[in-house]
C-alpha cells in the first residue's frame, strides 16, 4: 500500500492535486492515502517535495531524486538520435554483456504501461537459440507451404513470404551457422510479452532505444512473433506465461557494419484540427 510520512508532510495537497484516481485527500494538514482506488502509479511519490510518501509493495531504492545533469537529454540530440538508429542485420560473433541486456530490460521496466499494470515481461534467449531456430523455421515452413497450398486472390501478396520462408528453412537446415537468416547469428534474443500489445510495443520502443545507446544494435523480428501464434512447441520451449503474447522479438548483438548518415522517410502525414 502508500504510505505516508506525517512528520515529513507538509499538507502541501500537490499529491492530492495529481492524483488521477483522487484517491488521496488533506485531513488536519496532512495527505491522506485511501489505498480504495489507487493503482500504485507512484506520481504521488514523485511530486512530494518533502519525500513523505512511500510504498511498501515496490523497492523504494529504485527511487531517484531529480538532478538536471543526470536527467536532462537536449531535445535536437534525442532527435538526431532516433533518426540515425537503423535496423541491424549484421552482427559481430561477440557475445552482448549480462550487465548491457539487464540495461535494455531495465528501459522497458520503467515504461508506462495502461492502468498501470506493469504486464510486460522479458524472456532472454542465449543458450537455446539454436533450437528456438530449428523451431521457428519449421514453423514458417510449415506456414508457407499452407499459404501456397491455399493461395487466394486476397493472399497473393504473401506469395513471396511464403516462399521465402521455405528457403530460410532449407538453408538452414544445410549450414545452420552460415544460414541463419532469421538472426542473423545474433549471439542474444529478448522475447517481450504481456498482456496487452500496447504496453508491450512501448517497452520494446524504449528498449531498442538502449539498445542503440550502448553501442548494440537490434532488428525485431516479425518472423518469429508469426512462427509462434498457435504454435504450443515455441511457447512452451519460450515459457510463456498463461495469458501474455509474444509481442515483439528483439534481436541484439554488437553491429558488424557502420552507418554514416540517416535516411530519408516520407513526410508526416498530420491533420491539424
Amino acid at each position: 500500500m502508500m504510505n505516508v510520512n506525517t512528520e515529513k508532510c507538509i499538507g502541501c495537497g500537490l499529491c492530492v492535486k495529481d492524483c488521477f484516481l483522487r484517491d488521496i485527500e488533506i485531513i488536519g494538514g496532512k495527505a491522506k492515502i485511501n489505498n480504495k482506488s489507487c493503482i500504485k502509479c507512484g506520481h504521488c511519490i514523485a511530486v512530494c517535495p518533502k519525500d513523505a510518501v512511500s510504498t511498501d509493495e515496490y523497492n523504494m531504492e529504485d527511487v531517484k531524486n531529480y538532478n538536471k545533469e543526470e536527467f536532462l537529454v537536449d531535445a535536437d540530440n534525442l532527435l538526431n538520435f532516433i533518426k540515425f538508429r537503423r535496423t541491424v542485420r549484421q552482427f559481430k560473433d561477440k557475445e552482448v554483456e549480462e550487465e548491457k541486456i539487464s540495461k535494455i530490460i531495465e528501459a522497458g521496466r520503467y515504461t508506462q504501461t495502461g492502468s498501470n499494470l506493469q504486464d510486460v515481461s522479458y524472456i532472454v534467449v542465449r543458450e537455446g537459440l539454436q533450437e528456438l531456430k530449428a523451431l521457428t523455421l519449421e514453423s514458417l515452413k510449415k506456414l508457407g507451404e499452407d499459404l501456397l497450398a491455399n493461395l487466394t486472390p486476397q493472399t497473393m501478396m504473401f506469395k513471396r513470404y511464403a516462399e521465402m520462408w521455405m528457403r530460410m528453412y532449407e538453408d538452414f537446415n544445410l549450414n545452420p551457422n552460415e544460414n541463419d537468416r532469421l538472426f542473423f547469428n545474433a549471439p542474444a534474443v529478448i522475447i517481450v510479452t504481456a498482456n496487452s500489445d500496447v504496453n508491450g510495443a512501448l517497452a520494446s520502443s524504449n528498449m531498442e532505444l538502449m539498445t542503440n545507446a550502448l553501442g548494440l544494435g537490434t532488428l525485431f523480428s516479425g518472423f518469429l512473433v508469426r512462427a509462434a501464434q498457435d504454435n504450443k512447441k515455441i511457447m512452451d520451449f519460450l515459457g510463456v506465461k498463461e495469458g501474455k503474447k509474444i509481442v515483439t522479438c528483439m534481436v541484439i548483438g554488437y553491429p558488424d557494419v557502420k552507418y554514416f548518415r540517416t535516411v530519408p522517410r516520407k513526410k508526416a502525414d498530420i491533420s491539424w484540427k
